[in-house]
């Protein structure tokens, strides 16, 4: 009897592995995985390179620390020069340094915005170019700050509009142009816009910010090139924990101090978050689009997720921080005061952690979640800042399949997916007036390009400025 149970054992794990590699095998890899972006090398390019050089050129940081708005306006003296029928034919309008500009069109369709933020972060470190030469390398390559975050893609949006303008074309609707000079730090200029846009009472369409990109290998094992198109921002909030004790001289220290039941609390959270992952729709529908062009190993567990998917959840964080962050809420620990003496102990100290909010575990969920586990560690929670995840777009919308029919014609081939967007953006402020944010810059880049984005060596290709400048103008046309 028991070697007829452990033969049936036997058949189901045979048939099982079958089943598994079957659903693998039919997974035929897609065009996406030998599609390469052909970088213009033309006058064109070159043109448009040493246009945005300009605006590279003009250092642009922000600091919610420094209220003086002066470079910003430098910096629109340059947009004005560089866009003379955009300045001509639209309706200005100036928040505090950050601009919005209406194209008016036919009033047959419904308004869309373009944006893409103007300040940048510092360059700090030792760069290869001067982070603000914008210098123009033989290979093609335009460095500086600003190049990938986010001056390339406004770039484009305002050179996609000076020239339908120049041909004579008119929108069926409305088209808006926006740019913050606050995104880096979550400032005011964007909440002003969307402010401005809902007491006109005017709803959006859709809009499109910056984002996803143009990648090869967006994730490690997938082989092809990708356009990750952003359909949700997680939200974002920073608490504080604090820690109280009865201080003294640290000569006799005791138990429990409260530096210690902080760093106890540390651990604690990253060894057993207490939040839950979960693959949402979006994730799932981006894994579906990615696994036929997976290493084996990687498509046999994502093509079989009805099986691996609970294990999966578990294991993401090991393999890639990344992905992890796309299931769950995330909390990083970012600041720490302690005594200020060196052989004192504190009577309070405190750490603060940065947290981005997962739709499934919402702001006040997550709040709550972290702070009855801190309370384990006699700790105190104060929540320094929140705000709430934005609404998923639908990759099924009319908004989203415009993106990727978009796409499609200016970049034959390369493959189109929706993520999960862990950083933040500007578009968060305009839930109010807009259902479907689409984070995306449609610009291809490489790995260190990417890694640049608030790093060292920031740069560009200028053959993918000629393609970006296309897409917002089909963008534009097809609205």
């Amino acid at each position: 009897m028991a070697g007829y149970i452990l033969l049936g054992i036997l058949l189901l794990i045979v048939l099982l592995a079958a089943v598994l590699l079957i659903r693998t095998a039919m997974l035929k890899p897609t065009p996406a995985k030998t599609a390469q972006v052909k970088l213009q090398d033309n006058d064109r390019a070159r043109e448009y390179g040493e246009r945005l050089a300009q605006m590279v050129r003009k250092e642009t940081v922000s600091s919610r620390f420094d209220s003086d708005k002066t470079k910003f306006y430098e910096f629109h003296e340059i947009l004005e020069e560089l866009f003379p029928l955009v300045h001509q034919t639209c309706e200005k309008h100036v928040f505090n340094g950050s601009l919005l500009f209406k194209w008016s069109g036919k009033g047959k369709a419904e308004p869309i915005l373009l944006m893409s933020h103007h300040d940048v972060v510092e360059a700090n470190g030792d760069w290869e170019h001067e982070p603000f030469s914008g210098e123009l390398d033989d290979e093609g390559r335009l460095w500086g700050r600003g190049t990938v975050d986010t001056k390339a893609s406004l770039f484009c949006i305002f050179t996609a509009v000076e020239e339908k303008i120049r041909e004579g074309f008119v929108p069926e609707g409305d088209v808006y142009i926006a740019s913050g000079c606050t995104e880096e730090f979550s400032g005011e200029g964007a909440p002003l816009t969307a402010a401005w846009l809902k007491e006109h009472n005017i709803p959006l369409r859709f809009l499109i910010d910056e984002g996803g990109m143009i990648l090869d290998e967006p994730i490690g094992g997938v082989k092809g090139t990708y356009a990750m198109v952003g359909v949700l921002e997680k939200g974002y909030g920073d608490l504080k924990f604090i820690a109280r004790g009865k201080g003294g001289h640290a000569s006799a220290p005791g138990r429990n101090t409260p530096l210690v039941r902080l760093g106890q609390f540390m651990a604690a959270v990253e060894k057993k978050s207490p939040f839950t992952s979960k693959f949402s729709p979006a994730v799932l529908e981006m894994f579906r689009r990615l696994t036929p062009n997976m290493a084996f190993g990687m498509k046999l567990v994502f093509a079989n997720l009805w099986l691996f998917k609970p294990l999966l959840a578990k294991l993401m964080p090991l393999i890639s921080p990344p992905g992890a962050a796309m299931l769950h809420t995330t909390v990083a620990f970012t600041m720490a005061k302690g005594a200020d003496g060196l052989n004192v102990l504190p009577q309070e100290a405190y750490v603060t952690a940065n947290l981005r909010f997962i739709p499934h575990q919402p702001t006040d969920e997550s709040i709550a979640l972290i702070t009855d586990m801190a309370k384990k560690f006699n700790l105190e929670t104060e929540v320094l800042y929140k705000d709430y995840p934005c609404p998923v777009v639908d990759y099924k919308g009319d908004a989203f399949r415009l993106v990727e029919q978009t796409i499609g014609e200016i970049y034959p081939g390369v493959g189109v997916s929706p993520y999960v967007m862990t950083g933040g953006t500007d578009a968060k402020y305009y839930k109010d007036v807009c259902d479907d944010c689409i984070r995306f810059a449609p610009l291809y880049i490489n790995k260190q390009q990417y890694e640049s984005i608030h790093g060292l060596n920031e740069n560009i290709y200028i053959g993918t400025l000629p393609m970006g400048v296309d897409f917002y103008k089909k963008i534009i046309e097809n609205a």
